[in-house]
Parts: C-alpha cells; sequence; structure tokens
C-alpha cells in the first residue's frame, strides 16, 4: 500500500514539473496596444483661408489618423455669432481680432491659447477680360465703374477693412449707389468671377486662387488697420489635447509654406 501510494506522489510530481517545463517554454504572443479613439476636432474658420487649410488638413489628419478635421467656413462674423449660440466648435480663426475679442469678452475662448497666425493684404479685383482703367481705389468713383461688390460691413471683416480703406480715401460716401454686399468674401469673388459686378474689393489671397479675375489695385500703406489672423481654442472644447496639436501644426515650417503658396505672410 505504502509502495502505491509513493508511486502515484512520484507521478504527480513528475507530471507537475512537465507541465511547468512546458509552460516555461511557451512564447507569449505580443500584445497589440489599443487603438486611439477617434476624434472630431471642429474648425470655424475665416473662409479666405479655405484653400491652405484644405490642404493642412490633409498633412494633418496623414499624421493623427485618428483624428477627423471637420471645417466650417464662413465670414468671421457669421462664425462668432454661430459659437454664442452654442454650435459646436473646439478652433475659432477669425479674419480680425474684433471677432475673437468679442467672443473674449464673453469667455468663450481660451485665452492663453491665443495667437496671430498669418496676416493679408487688401486689393481691387476686377473680371480678368475687364477693359476697365482702374490703377487705385479712387479710379472706382469713376463713371466707368458702375457696380463694386464687398463683403457685409456688419459681419465680414473683408468688407469693414474695405470700407476703412475707402472712408480714409473720402470715397466712400460717394459709392453707396454702386455697392453690391457680399455675405463673405469668396461671394465677392464670385461676384466678379462671372461678371456680375465690374469690380470687388477682396484679400490679396482670394485673388490668387482665381484665374479669372485680376488684381487691379492694392490699398495704400496705412489705409487700414493690420489684416491679422487670430486663432484660438474655444474654452467649451472637449477634445483640448488634439486642439492644441492642430494649433501647434498650424505654425510648423509645413504649415507655413502652404499659407505662403496662397499669398499669406505668417504672423511674428
Amino acid at each position: 500500500m505504502k509502495r502505491l501510494t509513493w508511486i502515484i506522489t512520484l507521478s504527480v510530481v513528475f507530471a507537475s514539473a512537465l507541465l511547468a517545463g512546458c509552460g516555461g517554454t511557451k512564447t507569449d504572443k505580443p500584445v497589440a496596444p489599443p487603438a486611439e479613439a477617434a476624434v472630431e476636432l471642429n474648425v470655424s474658420a475665416a473662409v479666405s483661408l479655405k484653400d491652405a487649410l484644405a490642404e493642412i488638413q490633409k498633412n494633418f489628419e496623414a499624421k493623427h489618423s485618428n483624428v477627423k478635421v471637420i471645417y466650417n467656413l464662413g465670414s468671421s462674423g457669421s462664425l462668432q455669432k454661430q459659437i454664442e449660440q452654442g454650435a459646436p466648435a473646439d478652433i475659432f480663426i477669425s479674419a480680425a481680432p474684433r471677432q475673437m475679442n468679442e467672443l473674449a469678452d464673453k469667455n468663450l475662448v481660451n485665452k492663453d491659447s491665443r495667437k496671430n497666425l498669418v496676416e493679408n493684404k487688401l486689393v481691387v479685383v476686377i473680371p480678368k477680360d475687364s477693359t476697365l482703367f482702374i490703377t487705385k481705389y479712387e479710379d472706382l468713383a469713376g463713371d466707368a465703374v458702375h457696380n463694386i461688390s464687398v463683403g457685409e460691413t456688419a459681419t465680414v471683416p473683408a468688407g469693414q477693412y474695405a470700407q476703412e480703406v475707402l472712408k480714409k480715401l473720402d470715397i466712400w460716401d460717394k459709392l453707396q449707389n454702386k455697392i453690391v454686399f457680399g455675405k463673405d468674401v469668396r461671394t465677392v469673388l464670385t461676384y466678379v468671377e462671372t461678371g456680375n459686378v465690374d469690380a470687388g474689393i477682396v484679400y490679396k489671397t482670394d485673388a490668387a486662387v482665381s484665374d479669372k479675375v485680376k488684381i487691379a489695385a492694392a490699398a495704400p500703406e496705412g489705409s487700414h488697420k493690420p489684416i491679422v489672423y487670430p486663432a484660438a481654442i474655444l474654452s467649451g472644447t472637449k477634445q483640448q489635447k488634439t486642439a492644441e496639436e492642430f494649433l501647434a501644426y498650424l505654425r510648423t515650417p509645413e504649415s507655413k509654406a502652404i499659407f505662403e503658396k496662397y499669398g499669406f505672410t505668417m504672423s511674428k
């Protein structure tokens, strides 16, 4: 009986050692890291940035495969109102400081994140095949020019800058019966491209993306406030980390090259 017990005990010990040995030689498969959660980043931006931002979006998403950048493009004043009314937005890029300042006054902007991104210039454009002789803004008051488009002065920074120039040159009042307002600067550009107006006042960068218009005149130096585009993270964002990464990416050499390709100047 003792002999049988000893044999059973020895067998158990041997089997345990064998199993332990097998376990020690087993190769565990590496565990893949968990996939990053998908992120949607909502960016409300001035429509004059449309072409540059489209390229930047492709590059950023290629480096951040879990991020989808969603643009809401329009006039800065309209975007401001949408943000005030609770529209989803993580980042705001305005075509002028005024709209950003007003959001900041209502504590809707993370003030520490705010930085001036790019700068622009204001020009008069006419249709490519136009025979109008315009070399300066004052020529818009001449009898040969029947209608001129500018952005809505209440909501469109390009319209506000245009008004500032025309008042500085003392011709704003003279042009009142000629002005056709556009809901944003790209609408003004379209009016000129289609020949619906004789001339329009847009950003230099808008003229650069169209092969249907030509620049006739540039705003005189000092005739308007500097055209600066501030960018900031909104205080209500739920994507703080990604928003910070995107804002930082906008200032990289790669993005700088894209902005400059479309005629913008990087702010210092």
